[in-house]
């Protein structure tokens, strides 16, 4: 049966081998009534207990604007029997029309033992003709990584903020994307997660006539949630790339020293606190201050600019929401090649 937003399942056992075959069957017997769509391959990965069913309701949920040939895949290498299963479903959602039900495919594996090496040739062998592929990465990456796997990634999407080795797992992603020569985008979502909190403070600068601030911006205050210190460096990261600053202090946990372009000091304080990701971004410009702050709906971010000490009108600008559907929307209509990201990561490796 084909799995609408409401009654999420992994569908029809099926053997390897007929997994074709009962897919061309799962169709027929609903043709007229749904209609296949999918505009990529979006394979996903992880090693977490119940992962086969939570990433079902995830994908339930995502296909509803991403129409995908989705290959999920619950892992558990460290196993003592080895075993393999897979299942068939579809996810399905009402057209806008209202008149028909658009469907995407999802293909559900169980991996045990020695049976996760067999990883690069299930998804190979179920991809759904030329259409890109983008692999969600949700466990911690090891070695010996894969170059079969990764040469046939177009996307890699991970998430940085659950790393507990910033460092190690970036080398080996970075691994990845040469043994693919470059072929692979790197997408993390903990960066997915900054883009309205960078849009709201590009803002402010918009004119040309404000670019002499970016020279005069002394210090800044970043209040990040509990766990999303990296969250916050990454922003920090992505001001220094893009304004010519140099780090200069390693060593202080609460707080980033950095130089600008004209070799001045420029100082970010940094405060744990809350659960939101980034509460706040404040800078102050000789006496012109700059906040993007959380509103308290939660769902849209609060942005002001004046003089140090005067009250000051705010606007609203729409916020990024810390759910793992909303992210990979986000992430999946941007694209892009995220140079940005890279030089970003770049200027703050040694804090993260």
């Amino acid at each position: 049966m084909p799995a609408t937003a409401e009654t999420v399942s992994l569908g029809l056992p099926v053997a390897i081998d007929r997994i074709d075959r009962e897919l061309k069957k799962l169709w027929s017997e609903g043709e007229g009534a749904m209609t296949r769509a999918s505009l990529m391959n979006l394979a996903v990965y992880s090693e977490g207990p119940e992962s086969l069913t939570r990433n079902t309701r995830l994908l339930a949920r995502i296909t509803e604007n991403h129409a995908c040939r989705a290959i999920v895949i619950g892992a558990d290498p460290r196993a003592k029997n080895d075993r393999m299963e897979a299942w068939i479903s579809a996810h399905c959602h009402l057209s806008r029309a209202g008149t028909k039900r658009v469907c995407s495919e999802q293909i559900s594996f169980l991996l045990e033992g020695a049976m996760v090496k067999l990883l690069p040739s299930i998804v190979f062998s179920q991809l759904d003709s030329d259409l890109p592929l983008y692999l969600w990465w949700q466990s911690e990456f090891a070695e010996p990584m894969d170059p079969q796997l990764w040469s046939w990634i177009d996307r890699l999407i991970y998430d940085s903020q659950s790393w507990r080795d910033f460092k190690a797992e970036m080398r080996l992603v970075e691994m990845a994307q040469r043994e693919a020569k470059q072929r692979i985008v790197l997408c993390d979502l903990n960066w997915t997660r900054l883009v309205h909190f960078r849009l709201a403070f590009a803002q402010f600068f918009d004119h040309p006539g404000s670019h002499h601030h970016f020279r005069e911006i002394e210090s800044g205050s970043i209040v990040f949630g509990n766990d999303f210190r990296s969250t916050a460096i990454l922003f920090v990261g992505w001001l220094a790339a893009q304004l010519g600053w140099e780090i200069r202090n390693r060593k202080k946990s609460n707080e980033v020293e950095l130089e600008n372009s004209a070799g001045k000091p420029i100082r970010i304080n940094l405060q744990e606190k809350g659960d939101v990701p980034i509460a706040s971004f404040t800078a102050q410009s000789h006496e012109i201050e700059f906040q993007v702050m959380q509103a308290d709906c939660g769902d849209l971010l609060e942005v002001c600019r004046g003089k140090l000490g005067e009250a000051q009108a705010r606007q609203v600008l729409p916020s990024s929401e810390n759910d793992p559907v909303k992210l990979m929307s986000e992430e999946l209509m941007r694209g892009g090649p995220h140079h940005v990201y890279l030089r970003a990561v770049e200027k703050v490796r040694t804090l993260l």
